[in-house]
This record gives structure tokens, C-alpha cells and sequence, in this order.
């Protein structure tokens, strides 16, 4: 296969080995790419630096095997006993993974892509997800763990007064800044560009775009981004007040105090140098606690999500978006059709009790999500969850990059293939494109047995993810043209239930309009939410 002036043709070696600043790394090609696994990019964050911000690795003599997956960051569920951490997690978990062509390194710089996954921040992983197609389309990608749950965001009193120079609270934020860091080190001994280098991430992945397009010292660490079901607004996993001094309506309960709740829940009393002591001496298994983020039913939180601490997270990405203050940078976002249904963003029980939550707009409301009143509350509240937490976010924060003059296209993933369609019965669900922007169909939602059909899909978009981490552009020429969005026109690329991919004004746009005028009033339909 040949992609511009690149051939996966040449020679090369099955056991490349890379000089890094740590040390030599050494791979495994196979087909004409190769593949670095398990490669730390931090120290272990355990003992003492626990709830600090990611330390330097500690250089190594020889070469380093990287042809397996470090542990994955700690975490609870999925299959997790009671009292113990889904197996093949750790505390000790800051490793990263490279696909890309083989001999890269012989070659011109290649756009790098940084997948930032998603799990709400309290699961997942970098592994899983092959960057083969990736590498075929002459892009090195990069995956990573970072620190989930209690260990990735955490505040206590006395860890704020703790080392008063450094940053506080988002961990996990800190180790994606580290992980980004690494590649401006270390991507262009690989054959990468470390002056290309493009981030992406969907559902809490996607949130995280949002924070490192708003964090101050992500600044320049990468030059594109991507942010799959992401949202862009406050109020979902977007940044609680550290202290209780500066708590607001969406999260009035303040991290630090969330803090206190979980050491009391372990017994642990007060809030200086001794009680944090005690609990840096919790076992990990204590700190992930079955994942749990409050103390049983209907009792305090103890998990706080991404903490707003003045110093790393200066403030939201709303806000951010609001002043233009964001990084300049291409972006793409988008979500899927029908992201996920249920009680997620407020607990109505029918159409009349929902549409009733928009007050004065209930009219408009009806005429946009139910204008013939034939639909089942279960599609009207899916449609509803999906434009609140992410479809008209995106939209809200498309303008605002519109806004800086900077490059944006949006999208709309609503394909579902027949083997899904039982299932996803209103659209495509939450993390539906995964697969198809990977080209790897065995993945989460793809197909056992693809199609033909699915299997274009795939082709197109991760045709598309490439070559905007190439160009700042998705489009090439035989692909359906991706219009750039704007404010007058608000055309996007729709990925419809059939699998034609078409660029076309919005579809959504009354149902966008009506909740972008509820915002106004989100306190009073918003009652939960997270990703």
C-alpha cells in the first residue's frame, strides 16, 4: 500500500528499536507496521507521589521490551469483585502505545494522533483499539491510560496546602499533559512530527479535549483536535470548584469536601497532614472502592469528577469558549444520533412531564422533538439527552471557534448497521462510531461479521480523521465533501441511519434552538448527568 511518498514496501526489520529519552524501546512489525506497547511515559504515581502530578520515568540501561500492554489505571466494575480492582488494573499504570508504519523513521515527519479514551473518567483504557488502519493511512497513533476515579481526581484540604506549587486536583489531566509532553520529546525519533500532532477522544475522552483545549499548559502541545461526544457546556463532567468558597449551582458541594466525605467513610477524621497521611496509606483497592461515587444510597458524594483548582483548570471550557480563550486550532465535533436514553439528564417520567420542564419554550419544544405527537417518550427523552449533553454543546462550541476565525466541521453519526438495529432502535448509540473511525469493526458496536456497507463506513471516516490530522482539512477528493461550518449556513457532515454520508444544513436545528434557549433555565431540567 503506498501513501504519498510512503511505502510499506520497504525494508524493514521485525524488531525495530527507537532511542528514546528514557531509553531504547524495541517493537514488533508485522504486515508492514509496527507496534510499540506498554512504553512508560511517567513513573509509577504510588507511595508517596499518589495524588501528585506525574513524575519523570526513571531512565533504563538496555532496551526495553515493548511488545505488551502496561496494567490499565485501577478501576472498578466490569466483572470487578467486591473489595478488589478489575483485574489487569493497577495503581501502577502510565504506559502508552505507538502504531505506525514500519521504518517510519526513514521517512518525512508523520502526522501523530493522540487518542484520549473515554470511560467516564472512572474506566477504560489505551488498549483495545488497534491504530493499524491509522498507521496505514501514514499516521502514527499514540494511546495511553491515565489515572481514573479517586486517583485521577481527588481534593482534601491538606493536599491543596501540600507542595503550594504545583498543581492540585485533575491528575488524570496532568498525565495527559505529561503523555502530550512525551510525544513533543520523543514522536520524532519514530519518524513522527512533533509540530502535527492532533488530539482526539470520545464521551469522557472527548470532555478532556475540551479541558486541554482550555488548560493553559497544554498550550502547544498539539495542534488539531478532535472530540467525539464530548459536549462542550458546563455541567457534565466539566470542572467542580475545588474549595467551598467558590462553589456554584451546577456543583455545590466543592471537591475538598467531597474529599473529607470519602477519609470519613474509611474512618479517617480531620483534614490535616496526619489524615492524608492515612490515607495515601489506603490500600488501592480502598481508593477505587468498587467505583463507587457516593456513600450508599442517596448518601454524600464521595467522587468528585474533574476539579476546577485555579492553577491547572482555570476555568471551564464554556467559559473559555464564551471569551475566546481557547487554543486556535482546527477542530472537529460531533456526536451520535441517538447517544443514550434513560433517566440522564433529568427524571421525567412522560412527554407532558418533560416538555413541561421548558417552561414558557414547551410549545416550541413539542413542535421540535414530537411535531406530529407520535412518537414514544422513550425516543423523545433519548433525542433530548442526546441534544442537552452533547449535540447542542458541540454546536454552541462550533460557534465559538467559528467566532476566533479558526477552521471547525461538524458531524452527526447516526449509521446503524442491521446487525444493530434491534437494538438501537432511535439511532446510533453512545460511542457508536468508535469502531467505524478506526476501521476496526471488531471493536466495541462493530459488527461481528461486517458488511460491505459497514466496511465503507469505516473506510470513509477514518479516511476523514487522517487526513484532517494531516491537512486540517477532512476532505479529500473522492469522499462526499465535508462542509466547513458556519454560523449562517450550519452545515454539517450527517452519517445517516443508512450509511449515505452526505454534508447538509443541519437536521437538528429546531430541536438545537429550542435547547439552546432552555440552557437559560438548565438548573431546573438538568438533575444529573455525567459521561
Amino acid at each position: 500500500m503506498i501513501f504519498g511518498c510512503f511505502s510499506l514496501q520497504a525494508q524493514q526489520t521485525n524488531s525495530p528499536v527507537v532511542q528514546t529519552t528514557s531509553g531504547k524501546v524495541k517493537g514488533i512489525t508485522e504486515g508492514g507496521i509496527s507496534v510499540f506497547k506498554g512504553i512508560p511515559y511517567a513513573a509509577p504515581p504510588v507511595g508517596e507521589f499518589r495524588w501528585r502530578p506525574p513524575q519523570p520515568v526513571k531512565p533504563w540501561v538496555g532496551i526495553f521490551d515493548a511488545n505488551k500492554y502496561g496494567s490499565n489505571c485501577a478501576q472498578g466494575g466490569w466483572g470487578a469483585a467486591a473489595g478488589t480492582i478489575q483485574e489487569g488494573s493497577s495503581e501502577d499504570c502510565l504506559y502508552l502505545n505507538l502504531w505506525l508504519p514500519a521504518r517510519a523513521e526513514d521517512y518525512a515527519k508523520l502526522p501523530v494522533m493522540v487518542w484520549i479514551h473515554g470511560g467516564g473518567f472512572t474506566g477504560g483504557s489505551g488498549t483495545g483499539l488497534s491504530g493499524n488502519a491509522f498507521a496505514k493511512q501514514g499516521v502514527i497513533l499514540m494511546t495511553f491510560n491515565y489515572r481514573l476515579g479517586r486517583l485521577g481526581h481527588f481534593a482534601f484540604p491538606a493536599l491543596t496546602k501540600e507542595h503550594p506549587d504545583e498543581p492540585k486536583g485533575s491528575y488524570a489531566f496532568m498525565d495527559m499533559i505529561a503523555a502530550l509532553q512525551w510525544v513533543k520529546e520523543n514522536i520524532a525519533a519514530f519518524g513522527g512530527d512533533p509540530d502535527n500532532v492532533t488530539i482526539f477522544g470520545q464521551s469522557a475522552g472527548g470532555v478532556a479535549v475540551h479541558s486541554l483545549l482550555t488548560i493553559p499548559r497544554a498550550r502547544g502541545l498539539f495542534h488539531k483536535a478532535i472530540s467525539q461526544s464530548g459536549g462542550g457546556r458546563d455541567g457534565v463532567l466539566t470542572g467542580r470548584p475545588i474549595s467551598k468558597d467558590n462553589v456554584d449551582a451546577l456543583y455545590p458541594v466543592s471537591a475538598e469536601t467531597i474529599g473529607v466525605n470519602f477519609a470519613r467513610k474509611h474512618g479517617i477524621e480531620g483534614t490535616d497532614e496526619a489524615a492524608l497521611a492515612k490515607l495515601r496509606a489506603l490500600s488501592v483497592e480502598e481508593i477505587v472502592d468498587g467505583g463507587r461515587e457516593n456513600d450508599g444510597q442517596g448518601g454524600p458524594r464521595i467522587y468528585s469528577g474533574p476539579v476546577l483548582d485555579g492553577k491547572l483548570v482555570v476555568e471551564t471550557a464554556e467559559s473559555a469558549y464564551k471569551a475566546g480563550r481557547q487554543a486556535k486550532v482546527p477542530l472537529i465535533i460531533g456526536n451520535c444520533s441517538a447517544e443514550i436514553g434513560g433517566n440522564f439528564v433529568n427524571s421525567s417520567n412522560s412527554k407532558e412531564e418533560l416538555f413541561s420542564l421548558f417552561g414558557k419554550l414547551q410549545d416550541e419544544a413539542e413542535a421540535a422533538y414530537d411535531p406530529a405527537e407520535d412518537k414514544e417518550f422513550a425516543e423523545v427523552q433519548t433525542l433530548f439527552n442526546t441534544d442537552w449533553a452533547w449535540a447542542e454543546p458541540a454546536r454552541f462550541t462550533a460557534r465559538a471557534f467559528v467566532g476566533c476565525q479558526t477552521p471547525v466541521y461538524v458531524y452527526q453519526f447516526g449509521y446503524v448497521p442491521d446487525s444493530m438495529k434491534n437494538w438501537m432502535r432511535y439511532g446510533a448509540g453512545h460511542g457508536a462510531e468508535i469502531a467505524y473511525v478506526f476501521n476496526n469493526l471488531d471493536a466495541r458496536w462493530g459488527a461481528s461479521e461486517a458488511t460491505a456497507e459497514d466496511g465503507k463506513v469505516a473506510e470513509i471516516l477514518n479516511t476523514y480523521w487522517a487526513n484532517f490530522a494531516k491537512t486540517g482539512n477532512p476532505n479529500v477528493n473522492d469522499l462526499p465533501l465535508w462542509p466547513l461550518y458556519s454560523i449562517k449556513n450550519e452545515e454539517i457532515l450527517d452519517v445517516e441511519l443508512n450509511g449515505k454520508v452526505v454534508g447538509k444544513q443541519d437536521p437538528r436545528k429546531a430541536r438545537l434552538d429550542v435547547a439552546e434557549k432552555a440552557f437559560k433555565s438548565r438548573n431546573k431540567i438538568q438533575s444529573r448527568g455525567g459521561i
